[in-house]
């Protein structure tokens, strides 16, 4: 009896022991659950936050682009503007939608030194006339009604199928920009470098000069890197110096559609970025200001 009390009483002990390893499991497992949910809950807050300091940093530049004193309105023309945001740092850049290339008014000659300025042709060379031609050719295809290619070349629905793009030219408006990706002969790195310049918002057949970056005016046949440069310069009351000649903007405020980036930091790293093309006015719901007319948000986790 002594000896198989022993037995049973090693047996009891092991058993606790087990249970006792079994339960710290348990509890080390909800203490984990518990750690990860909490963080997981942080960087959802920490998200939210940048996510709304950049939705700040849109609001603030509509109001700045409105003022009437010069010394402190923001310039719709690309120039990166900084503003403090609680514990965010936001970085705005604001450009007049004008100021761009409408994919569906710009003519041959338009798109042709656009896309020679900014594509690249083989080897990272400057891409040659012919072949831009042939590009700008397949944008005025692609948009247009009839089945006849461009003189200079383009891509109508055989070009298309002998590509292997069984879906054809459009033959109607483009309804993004980057539909373009779509347009035969237009590889990824070339939309790239073309689509901060493009727009189907506009309406215009040639771009403001006023709000227009650098690549644009000199498709336009002007001084890109001079005109840019002068856009910055004030006088001694700092009031921004006469922009020469013609150069002026759309009844000098610009035409009230703009695309905005607006990049916010926290302190701890997190980063938000909202790139938006609103239109000032005509607000979807009841109190919004401005109408969305694209909107894309993204979001680098710390």
């Amino acid at each position: 009896m002594t000896a198989t009390g022993a037995r049973m009483h090693g047996t009891a002990l092991i058993l606790v022991l087990w249970l006792i390893v079994l339960l710290t499991s348990v509890i080390g497992a909800f203490a984990l659950m518990a750690r990860i949910e909490s963080l997981q809950g942080r960087v959802l807050v920490r998200g939210l936050v940048a996510s709304g300091a950049a939705r700040a940093g849109v609001e603030y530049a509509l109001t700045r682009v409105a003022l009437s004193d010069p010394r402190l309105k923001w310039r719709p023309d690309g120039t990166a503007y900084r503003w403090r945001y609680g514990d965010a740092d936001v970085e705005v850049k604001m450009t007049d939608e004008s100021g761009k290339v409408d994919l569906n008014q710009a003519d041959a000659q338009l798109l042709t030194a656009l896309i020679q300025g900014s594509g690249r042709g083989e080897g990272g060379a400057r891409m040659d006339a012919t072949q831009a031609a042939r590009l700008a050719g397949a944008i005025i295809d692609w948009r247009d009604s009839d089945p006849l290619t461009q003189p200079a070349g383009g891509g109508e629905d055989p070009d298309y199928a002998s590509a292997g793009l069984p879906y054809g030219a459009k033959d109607g408006d483009f309804e993004s920009v980057a539909e373009l990706e779509q347009v035969i002969g237009f590889t990824p790195p070339l939309y790239a470098r073309l689509q901060p310049f493009l727009t189907i918002y506009s309406g215009r057949p040639r771009p403001d000069p006023a709000y227009a970056a650098g690549p644009v005016l000199d498709a336009m046949g002007l001084n890109g890197a001079d005109l840019v440069a002068q856009r910055g310069r004030t006088d001694a009351n700092g009031l921004p110096q006469a922009a020469p000649g013609d150069i002026v903007g759309v009844a000098g405020g610009g035409s009230g559609t703009y695309s905005i980036d607006s990049r916010a930091r926290l302190a701890d790293g997190r980063e938000s970025l909202l790139r938006v093309v609103v239109r000032v006015g005509g607000g979807a719901l009841p109190g919004m200001a401005y109408t969305p007319l694209r909107w894309e948000e993204g979001a680098s986790p710390r």
